[in-house]
Formats: structure tokens, C-alpha cells, sequence
């Protein structure tokens, strides 16, 4: 059986939207985007391509999905995370999209929770950004762990991973590391 395994930025206050650019996602108006790029250091880049360099399978909400998919496959042939993340084969929960997908993507058929379980059966997932979707898997114990990186910073605004009325959640932390820029990277797994 595989694990399935959110790996995201997140603020102080809980935000994840738009951590990479400033147009990465305005949705509700967000005019903060890019906040997660001053705190990149070679701690965060070593945690993160050790983390990388496992095996398994992406799994991404249409939006994530759409983003990614136009930004990545034109990064430069030697950039280390782009090699990566265009090779690996990825999942795509939308209610909107249609067969065939690019960049090596195909959408999951039926209802998500089913699929990601039937999936994680036979494979490791990484979900990346996505945070409708871990909403949707969290109340079925799908997710198997949660790698963050905690940033210094309180946006005050922007769409949260665990928004109020969201699924309860026990959580023991399993590993932390510290950059020189502040930011905790933990590693969290169901209590």
C-alpha cells in the first residue's frame, strides 16, 4: 500500500494561496501573492530535493493542475525540480476538465475520495497546492501525512489548508528542520 503524503506552504495564519507568484492566484481579490519566494534558502532546496527524489505519483485539484501545468514543462532542461515534477505521472480531480490531459496527467473517474483510495493502494501520492482537494480527503483518512513549510509571515487574508469547519484532525509532528530564512519545515502524521 502507498502513502499519500500534502506537501505545501503555508503561513503563520494558515495561508496557502498563491506562495510561488504574485498573479498565481488572485481568487477573492488575493493581492499577496509570491510571498513564499524571499524565504527559499539552500536548507529549504536540500529538505525539498531529498524530499523530491522518492518515487510516487502527483495528485492535483484542476486549479493547481492548470498552473503547474503552465509554468513547469518550460522551466529549463537543468533545473532539478522541473525534471522531476514533469516526469512524474499525475492525477487530476475536476469536475470540468476533459480526457486527454497534457503533461503526462489523466483525470481521475468517479468520485475522488474512491479514486485516491483506489490509488493509494498501488502507489505513493504527493499532493502539491491542491487545497480543495485535501479538504475533500481529509474527512476519509486519506491523507497520510503532511509536510509544511511554516513561513515567519501573517497574511491576514487568502484561502487557508484548514479552514474553519473543516475536518478535525489529530496530528503528531515527526520531524522538523529549521532554514537560516526562518522557516520550519514539519513533518506531521495522523496521531
Amino acid at each position: 500500500m502507498g502513502r499519500l503524503a500534502v506537501v505545501n506552504h503555508v503561513t503563520l495564519d494558515g495561508v496557502m494561496q498563491g506562495p510561488a507568484r504574485p498573479n498565481e492566484d488572485r481568487r477573492g481579490g488575493f493581492d499577496r501573492g509570491g510571498w513564499a519566494a524571499a524565504n527559499a534558502d539552500a536548507v529549504m532546496g536540500e529538505a525539498m530535493g531529498a524530499r523530491m527524489s522518492g518515487g510516487g505519483e502527483l495528485l492535483l485539484g484542476r486549479r493547481t493542475y492548470e498552473d503547474m501545468a503552465s509554468v513547469w514543462p518550460h522551466r529549463p532542461a537543468d533545473d532539478p525540480y522541473a525534471k522531476v515534477i514533469n516526469a512524474r505521472r499525475k492525477h487530476v480531480a475536476s469536475r470540468t476538465l476533459r480526457e486527454p490531459l497534457e503533461w503526462n496527467a489523466t483525470l481521475l473517474e468517479g468520485d475522488v475520495p474512491t479514486a485516491v483510495a483506489a490509488l493509494r493502494e498501488r502507489t505513493d501520492l504527493g499532493i502539491l497546492g491542491s487545497g480543495e482537494l485535501i479538504q475533500s480527503l481529509m474527512p476519509h483518512g486519506l491523507i497520510d501525512e503532511y509536510l509544511l513549510l511554516i513561513h515567519p509571515l501573517v497574511l491576514g487574508t487568502g484561502r487557508r489548508m484548514f479552514p474553519d469547519g473543516g475536518a478535525p484532525a489529530a496530528l503528531r509532528l515527526v520531524d522538523t528542520v529549521t532554514t537560516g530564512t526562518g522557516v520550519i519545515i514539519a513533518t506531521y502524521r495522523p496521531a
